[in-house]
């Protein structure tokens, strides 16, 4: 694509931008649909769960539609915009207190499921409610950054590095963090054996 070429596509977005800015429902449409794809696809990999993006993306739109106006193209381009805006609300949302426990609340349907699907007696099913609610409650005693970074990882699946970037913290303080929130959660675990 030639560097002409690139700058007319930039002006064509800054136009497009000033025209929702303006209240143009047809230009927030044209919007829509040359970015929900891309911005849906960085809230999905940050949430990790569909419907959870899904609903962000919808959240995403209408605050793009409100905030239109505040676009300055002199301080950059649409594009990098919306993805910054996007990342940042995606990350904001992993950090908020009811997306972990609606996590939870999945996480838990899903093992019942699990659990009513296959063939476990009743009585194993009553020692695996008990020993997430003794790994749950274990969890509610350590500091909230280390419990953060348990979670992330062994719940959601997420590297150290992923999780470092996610919080946007060192990937030492991130490593330490871990290792400390495993000392004291297998200390908690172990004293709260019978």
């Amino acid at each position: 694509m030639s560097k002409q070429h690139s700058n007319h596509a930039a002006d064509d977005e800054k136009a497009l931008m000033r025209r929702v800015a303006n209240g143009d429902e047809a230009a927030f449409e044209a919007l829509y649909d040359r970015y929900s794809r891309l911005l849906y696809s960085i809230v999905l990999s940050v949430v990790k769960h569909p419907p959870e993006a899904q609903d962000m993306l919808q959240e995403l739109f209408l605050h793009i539609w409100n905030q239109a106006k505040n676009f300055d193209a002199g301080r950059g381009n649409v594009y990098s915009w919306l993805v910054t805006m996007t990342r940042n609300r995606a990350i904001d949302r992993i950090r908020s207190k009811g997306f972990r426990e609606r996590q939870q609340e999945s996480s838990n349907d899903e093992a019942m499921m699990l659990i009513a699907d296959g063939d476990i007696s009743p009585l194993d099913s009553i020692t695996l409610t008990e020993e997430r609610n003794r790994i749950h409650s274990a969890l509610a005693q350590i500091p909230a950054e280390q419990r953060d970074a348990l979670m992330l990882a062994y719940f959601q699946g997420y590297t150290q590095s992923e999780i470092a970037e996610l919080l946007e913290t060192p990937l030492g303080t991130i490593k330490t963090r871990m290792r400390q929130g495993l000392i004291k959660l297998s200390s908690l675990l172990s004293g709260a054996l019978p």
